[in-house]
């Protein structure tokens, strides 16, 4: 988008923001061309940064923009001279919708904008892609960002990022991926793609990997956007509502995570005034909609019944430790991993003391997927300091701050080392 900050352009990127993702999978549906679709999008997007500012924001400005990008579709088909009846038909349903339009804007607009929003939704998540790619392809295709706004959310330098936006694209077209949603033995899998895409979109803004901010909450943000409206698209499926809860809860305690100065603030010294009741509200009316739908409850379900709670405890001191470490027990049968197991022994640590916590954690330490996983060494260090064992509660926090990329994450564990040196000095 622009530099501008003009009100036009203000309101051409609010728009933009909220209707691309309708306007690409519809011409996505119609031209079979992800790639194709977004390019015309981003034309109509460009004839608005043109003329509205001159010519002023039309009465119904995503009506606009979609028969803008219509209207280039019908000049693409043309210019290309197809003419097979395939082709033919594409260019006719096109112009009747255009006509309809003009009759009918809001009608034309929503007509099959569900269906079309959620075949994008799979083909942009769709496991042929790598997830670096499906992160990038869904941020740009539904979530409207531009290829600079994506590089500098992750870290990445922006011509990486475009590759992985065009390649994908690439892929797509190479592997005759069809604009549709999947078939009911194919939708498992696939909506667990996509499930999982917006959880690393989420992650990555809840808790940032690299760099010099603990959150990026304009991340979170997406995230939830792009699952609510997964819900709102798939709401017979559990597991939907279940992400969309666990991030509902999540996302209420991003006021209370940083302190003045953007330093973090742990789980157990947040003040929790500063939770944002309406989307604890949000995420346990989505929590109670997974349940209801009946069957055992998915990972994200389960987690979110972890966050929930912590959301329903008015202190820390007043959390359900023994029910959070019976649904860690769930989760652990349900999606075994090691990081599972590390959470579920904080959890039994703090139902059943550091020493229960300690024992599980060491059975970890040689586990080779978290050698280099800072919240190892980090925990340890927490569960050590609390048995009075401050020497070497020190050791591990130096070196989780050394595994971590996250400057605020580093800045804290070498905050909790020197705690620990504090706490040797004799009196």
């Amino acid at each position: 988008m622009s530099a501008n900050c003009s009100p036009t352009h203000r309101t051409i990127d609010a728009v933009w923001r909220i209707e691309s993702a309708k306007i690409i999978a519809s011409l996505a549906r119609l031209l079979r061309d992800v790639g194709l679709a977004e390019e015309l999008a981003q034309d109509a997007l460009v004839a608005a940064l043109e003329q509205w500012p001159s010519q002023g924001v039309p009465q119904n400005p995503a009506a606009w923009l979609m028969a803008t990008a219509k209207h280039r579709a019908i000049d693409t088909i043309r210019r290309k001279a197809l003419h097979e009846r395939k082709e033919d038909e594409i260019a006719y349903e096109l112009e009747m919708q255009l006509r309809d339009a003009q009759r009918s804007p809001d009608a034309a607009l929503d007509d099959d904008i569900g269906d079309d929003l959620l075949r994008l939704v799979f083909t942009a998540c769709h496991p042929v892609l790598s997830t670096e790619a499906r992160v990038a392809l869904t941020l740009r295709l539904l979530g409207g960002l531009t290829t600079d706004e994506i590089a500098r959310a992750f870290l990445v330098a922006e011509p990486t990022i475009a590759q992985r936006i065009v390649r994908a694209k690439r892929t797509l077209a190479a592997a005759r991926v069809p604009f549709e949603v999947p078939r009911a033995e194919e939708l498992a899998p696939r909506l667990a793609s996509v499930l999982e895409v917006i959880y690393l979109v989420f992650n990555e803004g809840y808790a940032a990997t690299a760099g010099d901010d603990w959150m990026r909450p304009a991340l979170c943000d997406e995230a939830l956007r792009l699952g609510r409206i997964v819900a709102g698209l798939a709401p017979r499926e559990p597991e939907v509502h279940g992400l969309v809860a666990l991030m509902e809860i999540q996302a209420s305690r991003i006021g209370a995570r940083t302190g003045p100065c953007g330093e973090p603030i742990l789980l157990p010294d947040q003040n929790r005034a500063r939770w944002d009741r309406l989307l604890i509200g949000r995420g346990l009316a989505a929590l109670e909609r997974a349940e209801a739908l009946g069957g055992a409850l998915g990972p994200y379900a389960l987690q979110a019944a972890i966050a929930a709670c912590h959301a329903r405890a008015r202190s820390a001191d007043e959390t359900d430790w023994t029910r959070i470490a019976a649904l860690y027990d769930a989760l652990a049968q349900t999606a075994p991993s090691p990081v599972v197991e590390l959470n579920r022994a904080v959890a039994l640590a703090m139902a059943f003391g550091p020493s229960t916590g300690l024992q599980h954690v060491d059975a970890l330490r040689d586990e080779p997927t978290l050698q280099g996983y800072h919240l190892l060494p980090s925990v340890r260090g927490d569960l050590l300091a609390r048995l009075g064992r401050h020497d070497q509660a020190q050791a591990e926090f130096r070196r989780a701050a050394q595994l971590t990329r996250n400057e605020r994450e580093r800045e804290l564990l070498l905050r909790r080392a020197q705690d620990c040196a504090v706490a040797m000095r004799p009196e």
